[in-house]
């Protein structure tokens, strides 16, 4: 039992020190003019209907802001993460 509970602070220590990185290194980069970027995502409304049925409905594009790192900062996605998911469903 001690084993597990070593690890998994081992494990959480390992996270944080991996977080802390990131951050810096987006501060970094933001400092340097290149810590986030711009992406054009696309968003679609769902609408419930009667009888279990859904209209979807394509609201356009809409520029959306993320962060070049490996966890979400300051509120935004991380690019690698947003460039995967560009469709939005509301």
């Amino acid at each position: 039992m001690k084993t597990i509970g070593t690890a998994m602070q081992v494990l959480l220590a390992t996270i944080l020190v991996l977080y802390a990185c990131d951050w810096a290194q987006l501060h970094y980069r933001a400092a340097h003019g290149g810590g986030y970027r711009t992406m054009q995502v696309e968003q679609y409304l769902a609408t419930p209907l009667k009888g279990n049925k859904a209209e979807y409905d394509y609201m356009g594009t809409q520029p959306e802001s993320c962060a070049s790192s490996l966890f979400p900062q300051s509120g935004d996605a991380p690019c690698w993460w947003l460039k995967r998911h560009l469709q939005h469903w509301e």
